[in-house]
């Protein structure tokens, strides 16, 4: 647990509010603000169906295997 005399070593900042923030002056933590926040959104998510995940999941089918085998009811 940290001291109550400890402070951070390093300050937030957003890089949108701070641009020329200095990393050689100031130790910086990245903290996006809410008006600069990186969207997660892509135009590729409404291609994703749940079908192609399933697909592309590395031995999804035998993972699925062990699983039902391993928590069957009452087992």
């Amino acid at each position: 647990m940290a001291d109550q005399w400890t402070s951070p070593l390093a300050r937030s900042y957003c890089p949108g509010c701070e641009p020329d923030a200095d990393p050689t002056v100031d130790i910086l933590e990245v903290r996006w603000c809410e008006e600069h926040a990186l969207s997660t959104a892509s135009p590729d998510d409404v291609r994703v169906t749940p079908e192609i995940m399933g697909l592309n999941e590395a031995g999804g089918e035998t993972n699925r295997m062990w699983c039902a085998a391993i928590h069957r009811p009452g087992g």
